[in-house]
């Protein structure tokens, strides 16, 4: 199958910075973040194909979402792009910048190794998937709804984000059973080429509460990415660019700003 067509917000000038987000994300929650880095870039804050304004498709293997990402950067003709990612997103950037090192400037890879997890957030999709939305009228029902699953209402607010509310009745702006049958692909890591590795500037930034970024997973960052620099953000779970977004731009900001070595 040949590359989707990814949607993107876009603000600012300068050198590239493609911005990835994670499982049932989208580029809107990147606004903030992205509108104060492109005080100094180009900042684009892709939509992955199943989410968000993209495309939706049968498959979201990370292969398949880093072609997705190349075919991205080849039509709007960007070179030596900076790219940040986190969760899902992150490891599409990995694999990208596994898969074409010299076309990737800096890595930023936000809370997540290239290790494999067990699906937990299956369970998610199929919470939502559970939800008969014909009626529904207010995002708070769907919320209600969802608290048997999933009990804390920050996580369930960001997945309310993407209930779309239409005249007779709502549905999902997700494709939420290619997600939910993607998930232990989603969870896992491709193994890389024998010898694989991005030797470039990267970084990576663990939240302190989360359990995705952990020392133990530092061997195996640093494997595939000898260059690596792994900071910790006190105080921060899984979704370290909402939740101490100061302490995250002030870490990620100057490295950005770092000549490419």
């Amino acid at each position: 199958m040949p590359p989707l067509p990814l949607a993107a917000l876009e603000w600012g000038s300068g050198a590239p910075l493609l911005i990835l987000h994670g499982v049932f994300g989208s580029g809107r929650n990147w606004a903030t973040v992205g509108q104060h880095l492109a005080a100094s870039r180009r900042v684009l804050a892709l939509d992955a194909r199943n989410h968000g304004a993209s495309p939706w498709a049968d498959s979201m293997s990370y292969p398949e979402m880093a072609e997705d990402v190349a075919a991205f950067i080849a039509e709007r003709r960007l070179e030596r792009v900076a790219l940040m990612g986190h969760s899902m997103g992150g490891k599409t950037a990995m694999l990208h910048a596994l898969l074409r090192p010299d076309a990737i400037g800096r890595l930023v890879v936000v809370d997540v190794a290239p290790v494999a997890y067990r699906p937990t957030l299956q369970a998610y999709a199929r919470a939502m998937l559970a939800i008969p939305l014909a009626g529904i009228s207010r995002r708070a029902e769907v919320d209600q709804r969802l608290a048997a699953a999933i009990p804390d209402p920050a996580e369930r607010a960001f997945l309310v984000q993407n209930l779309v509310l239409e005249a007779g009745g709502a549905r999902w702006r997700l494709n939420l059973p290619v997600i939910e049958r993607s998930m232990p692909v989603l969870s896992s890591f491709p193994e890389p080429a024998v010898g694989a590795a991005f030797r470039g500037p990267a970084l990576f930034v663990a939240g302190e509460r989360s359990g995705y970024l952990r020392p133990e997973h530092h061997p195996a960052i640093k494997r595939l990415f000898p260059n690596a620099e792994i900071v910790t953000i006190a105080g921060a779970g899984h979704w370290v660019h909402a939740e101490r977004r100061e302490a995250f731009l002030d870490v990620v900001a100057p490295f950005l700003a770092e000549r490419a070595g």
